[in-house]
Order: structure tokens, then C-alpha cells, then sequence
């Protein structure tokens, strides 16, 4: 029997503890990629179920539907900057810096209806809606003003420095509400000392109303739905603060951990902000009660938020937040459903192992910005081999400080998983985490039989698998992986065992062939597989010819050749691609056999190899010969080692 060589198998095994795995929240926000480089604004309009982003850096309009999905571009805007949208959604205005000028689009249509020049090297960039004009910010740095639009007048007419005296250190952020016609609010972000500015424009020109230096740097603004106050997000880690436009003085803080980026306030007054999130520990902020409650979080991009331009709106009835994450290739669209709700982080930690059929203990935890009060339900199932689509365990009380546990006496081993639900509630966004436990099996017998065993060509040979006890499932599978690449692993036999355990499959063996009995497992026992390897030799002959007569030497039959007949030999044998025999001829010498020649040769796809052996030239010359197939120098490896019967031969006058 011969040694193999076979192709080397690595086995990388790894051992997994039980982990505490977090839940996913199970809520149905929108997030996908967006072709928006840097949004410089974000407006909504509820009329037609659309958003506007202003996309400076690649001279466009992006106009997407609620999901995202982009509905048109507005192209041909070099440097388009602020957006605004008129009270009945019929209009969007831009201002376009790089041409100065300011550009009208018909909502309905989304096709440019208007531009109003602002004046060469005015660069306008930033707008608002208020009496019956539409005021704009331009200039640049120290050069900066205030302008506006008059829409009502027949041919609208532009006019330039309504600063009321005030010396703007950047173009004024510009802030109105159409229910508060008479005041229009602008903030100075180009420097540390910048006022806010409150402007009467109930006469038509400008008028300070009420100033107020509030640290400047100011990154976005919003005002609160009753227009009587403005949301203001500062830079550095300040908290969002709110003040009112009457005196300027301050009415609230929302405290957020890190630089507040952009602010938008929802029709209800909620507030919602982002935040730069350097630690990744949140950047969406929502305030949806009094000053005793905390804000909902969410954490929606891993990269730091966008620190410029607005970026962040509410829907119109205000049951979405649209937020913009990332820049360039990398800018994402978030559509948040359920923005006030709080999202809980429930986990579920399960022993790594144990025993089939005794307790175990799996605890956990539910914690929220708004803790959970204790008695809190949850809902436990258990997925096993005997219940995959899982089995409810019933209802488990959260305990206090957010934790829980219960038992369970798991009646399957193997894979055991444990699923924890949490329903969620009118604050509360559901929750749903689970663990995994490794429970233990018996291992049960299972045997294969002719392992080893070496039979000759084309024998048929019965192999049994033999089965012990079991809990359930008495089915076996008998896999047959012949030797060779062109015969693959294939099921040669699948079936229940029989009363005494085995199952029975007969092959040829044609070539040599290792034999699988795979057992699946069942609820308490796990599975095994065994394996048995059989042997099977070739079909060998060889034959001579062009001798004269046969007779026998002793007890030995030999070929009679004259001396100078050439001895022609031919070998049959079963057939391989590639497949060689082994030809040896010996000379008997001396009262022994001598080895004479052994040398390889091909086979014809019929299995037959012709060798002419020549004549020896001298009476009495006594000589043997012999095919074989050597196991890998025969060209292949998929038979054992067979010798053929040695043929005689003897050389006469």
C-alpha cells in the first residue's frame, strides 16, 4: 500500500465567548449618498414634498424629494449661496455670488422665472423674506452690507447700504418670519466682538431696533415659530442659546458637548441641532421638551459634520429632520423619522456556554437619554434547533438603574439564541438585541467500516454506517469523494438508519475513494462525521507474442522464442488521462532473477501499450517481464499500486 501526499488543508479554528450584542434601533430612517459637495443651504418646501441644497462649489441646485432621491439640478449658479423660499412655496429665491445677482425659479416648474443684478463686485450671499422685499447680505469682510430686493414695486428695484449705520465686519446672516413682517434679524460671524442686530423695517428702511454683542463667530441662527426669539448656534463648544428679539436678552440654553453647527426649530418650537462631534459620540440633538429634558440623540455619520452653510431642516409639518453629513464624494442624505424619540441601547449578555436541560442566567440592559421606568416590559424568545422560528418565553419586567435578568432551562443544545424586544412607546423608539449560547450535546456514536481495506478493479463493496443512540433525527448522509480532480465529492446514499443503526450503500471500486458518514445532530446529540478510505487497484495484463510454442521449465509456463525473434509485449490496463505502466524485464543469471530494464510508457486511450523487447541473439537465454501501475509515477494518483503477472520467456536455437 502506498504512502499519499495530498494537498495541504489548513484548519483555522476560532473560539468566540458570548458577546453582548447591541440592538439596532428599529426605526425606518432614510440614509443614502447624495450629490451634494458642500451644502451651503437647505430648504424645505411642504407645498411640493421637496428639498433645495445650494452646492456653491459646484455652481448647482439639488432638488431631491423627501427620501433623496434627486428630482433635478439646477445648473449654471457659480457659487450659488443662500436659498429662500416664499411663504407660499411658489418661488425659490437664490443668491448667486459669483454672478451677482440674485435668480427666481418657479417651484411648479423649476425653471428660472427672474434675476435681479445686485451691482458689479457685490457678491450677495445671504437672503431673507420680509415686507414685501427680499434682503440680501453681500460684500465681503469689512466691504459688507445690507440690500434688498423690492418685489412689490412693478419693476423691482435694488438698493445697496441699509446697514442703519452699523459696520458689518462679513455679510449679514439675514433671519425673517412672514408673521412678523416689521423686523428683520441679522448676526455678524466674521469676528469675536459681532453683534446681533434687530432691524425695524416697518417703514420700509431699516432701523435698529436692538443690538447686542453675544460672542460672534455665530454659525447658524433660527428663529422660534412665534418669531419672537432666535436660536443661535455659537462656535466652540457653547451651548445653543435662545434670545429674545425684544431686548436680546437671553431665554435658554441647550447644552450640547460640542461645537453646535447648524440649528433648525421645528413648527411645534422643537429644536434640533448638529454638532461637530469630534469624539463620535453623537451629532444630532434634538430638544423636543422643557429645560429639564434631556435632548434625543443620534450618531448618524462616524466623519466630523459639515461646519459650514446650513445643513440640517425640518419637514414642513415637522415629523422629519433632514440632515446632511459628510462633503465631496462622501455627502449623505438622513431622513429621520422620529427625531423627538429616544433611542434606547439594549443589551443582551448570555453565558458562552452551557449545559442542555439546567438553568442559566442571561442579563442586560436598556438605557436611554430618557431613562425607562422600571417594570418596563420586555418581550423574550428563544430560537433553537427544535423552535427555529423561535419561541416566546413571555414578558420580563426591566428592572432599576435599566438592568434585567432572567433564567431559562434551554431543553436543545446547540446554537441557543435569546432575543430581547422592547416595544417602544410614545417617547421611546423600539429596540430589539440578542445573544447567543453554545448548549451542550452528547456525542453520539457514529462508525464507517472498510477503512484501509485495498480491493481489486470493479469489485462491488458494501459500506455501512453505523449509528448509536440518538435523540430524534436517525438520518445519515454517505458522501463518496473519488481520488482525482475530474470526479467530484458527490451524496451517494441518504436514508434512516435501519432498527440495528446502519445504513448500507454498495460502490465499484474503481479507484480509490474516502467515504463520509455524516450525522446532522439533533436536539441533544451533536454532529459528527467519520470517515473511511478504500483502495482500489487497476486492470492489468500483460501478453506476448511472435513465440512458437508455450511449454513449462519446472513448474513455470514460459514463451519459446527462436533467438533472433524480437519479443513484442503488450499491456492492457485501465484507462487515465495521462495514465503510464511500468515495464520491468529480469534475466535469470546465476540460479536468480536480474533486473535487466524497467522503463515507463504511455497508454492509448484504449489502455493498451506495445513494447517490442527485441530477441536476445543466444540459445538459452531465460528472461521475464511485467507491467505495473506505480501509485504517482504512473502519471497519476488515483489507483494503488498493482503489479501484473510476470510473463516467461525462453530463448532457443
Amino acid at each position: 500500500m502506498r504512502m499519499r501526499t495530498l494537498p495541504a488543508a489548513t484548519a483555522l479554528a476560532v473560539l468566540f465567548s458570548s458577546v453582548a450584542l447591541v440592538a439596532t434601533p428599529a426605526y425606518a430612517d432614510t440614509t443614502r449618498p447624495i450629490a451634494v459637495s458642500d451644502a451651503d443651504d437647505t430648504v424645505v418646501d411642504g407645498v411640493h414634498q421637496r428639498l433645495y441644497f445650494s452646492d456653491r462649489y459646484q455652481n448647482k441646485i439639488v432638488v431631491t424629494d423627501y427620501t433623496g432621491t434627486v428630482v433635478t439640478t439646477l445648473t449654471g449658479l457659480p457659487q450659488v449661496r443662500d436659498l429662500e423660499l416664499s411663504p407660499d412655496s411658489g418661488t425659490l429665491y437664490a443668491a448667486v455670488h459669483g454672478a451677482d445677482k440674485i435668480v427666481a425659479f418657479d417651484t411648479a416648474t423649476l425653471t428660472q422665472t427672474a434675476e435681479y443684478p445686485t451691482g458689479d463686485r457685490t457678491i450677495p450671499s445671504r437672503l431673507a423674506l420680509a415686507g414685501g422685499k427680499l434682503w440680501f447680505g453681500y460684500g465681503d469682510q469689512w466691504d459688507s452690507g445690507l440690500g434688498a430686493v423690492d418685489l412689490t414695486a412693478e419693476t423691482p428695484t435694488v438698493t445697496l447700504d441699509l446697514a442703519a449705520g452699523h459696520d458689518w465686519a462679513s455679510p449679514p446672516m439675514l433671519y425673517a418670519d412672514p408673521d412678523n413682517a416689521g423686523t428683520l434679524l441679522a448676526l455678524d460671524g466674521g469676528i469675536s466682538s459681532a453683534p446681533i442686530v434687530v432691524y425695524d423695517i416697518s417703514s420700509g428702511t431699516p432701523v435698529v431696533r436692538v443690538s447686542a454683542e453675544k460672542g460672534g463667530f455665530y454659525n447658524d441662527a433660527a428663529l422660534t415659530p412665534d418669531g419672537q426669539s432666535v436660536v443661535v448656534a455659537g462656535p466652540g463648544k457653547r451651548a445653543l442659546t435662545e434670545y429674545r428679539l425684544s431686548d436680546l436678552e437671553q431665554v435658554r440654553t441647550y447644552p450640547v458637548p460640542d461645537e453646535p453647527e447648524t440649528v433648525s426649530v421645528a413648527a411645534d418650537g422643537t429644536v434640533a441641532a448638529t454638532v461637530l462631534d469630534v469624539d463620535d459620540l453623537g451629532d444630532t440633538y434634538v430638544f423636543s421638551g422643557g429645560p429639564d429634558r434631556p435632548a434625543s440623540i443620534r450618531n448618524l455619520s462616524h466623519n466630523w459634520m459639515p461646519w459650514f452653510g446650513h445643513s440640517m431642516s425640518w419637514s414642513a409639518d415637522g415629523g422629519k429632520l433632514f440632515v446632511l453629513s459628510g462633503s465631496n464624494d462622501s455627502t449623505r442624505f438622513h431622513a429621520v423619522d422620529e427625531p423627538r424619540k429616544y433611542l434606547g441601547t439594549l443589551k443582551v449578555d448570555a453565558p458562552a456556554t452551557a449545559a442542555r436541560a439546567k438553568s442559566l442566567t442571561v442579563k442586560g440592559s436598556l438605557a436611554s437619554a430618557l431613562a425607562l421606568p422600571a417594570g418596563t416590559p420586555l418581550n423574550v424568545t428563544r430560537t433553537d434547533i427544535e423552535s427555529p422560528g423561535g419561541k416566546s418565553l413571555g414578558t420580563k419586567a426591566l428592572g432599576t438603574g435599566g438592568t434585567f435578568s432572567f433564567t431559562d432551562v434551554p431543553p436543545a443544545g446547540g446554537k441557543v439564541k435569546y432575543t430581547v424586544s422592547y416595544a417602544g412607546d410614545a417617547s421611546h423608539i423600539a429596540a430589539t438585541a440578542s445573544d447567543t449560547v453554545d448548549v451542550s450535546r452528547a456525542t453520539p456514536t457514529l462508525t464507517l467500516n472498510n477503512n484501509g481495506k485495498v480491493y481489486a478493479h470493479g469489485t462491488d463493496v458494501d459500506f455501512a454506517a453505523h449509528l448509536g443512540t440518538t435523540y430524534k433525527n436517525r438520518t445519515v448522509e454517505i458522501w463518496a469523494d473519488p481520488y482525482g480532480a475530474d470526479k467530484p465529492k458527490r451524496l451517494v446514499k441518504k436514508g434512516t438508519v435501519n432498527a440495528n443503526g446502519n445504513l448500507w450503500v454498495t460502490l465499484d471500486m474503481s479507484r480509490d475513494t474516502t467515504l463520509t458518514a455524516v450525522f446532522a445532530g439533533d436536539a441533544r446529540y451533536a454532529p459528527r462525521s467519520v470517515k473511511s478510505t478504500a483502495y482500489a487497484k487497476v486492470r492489468v495484463s500483460t501478453a506476448l507474442s511472435k513465440h512458437y510454442k508455450t511449454g513449462k521449465i519446472g513448474s513455470t509456463t514460459y514463451h519459446y522464442f527462436h533467438k533472433n525473434t524480437d519479443v513484442i509485449s503488450t499491456t492492457t490496463m485501465s484507462y487515465h488521462t495521462g495514465r503510464k505502466q511500468r515495464l520491468e524485464l529480469q534475466v535469470y543469471y546465476d540460479g536468480r532473477w536480474v533486473s535487466g530494464a524497467t522503463e515507463y510508457f504511455a497508454l492509448g486511450t484504449n489502455g493498451k501499450s506495445v513494447v517490442n523487447l527485441g530477441h536476445s541473439g543466444r540459445s538459452g537465454i531465460r528472461a521475464r517481464v511485467r507491467s505495473s501501475y506505480i501509485n504517482g509515477t504512473s502519471g497519476d494518483t488515483v489507483n494503488s499500486t498493482t503489479h501484473g503477472a510476470w510473463k516467461y520467456i525462453y530463448f532457443s536455437n
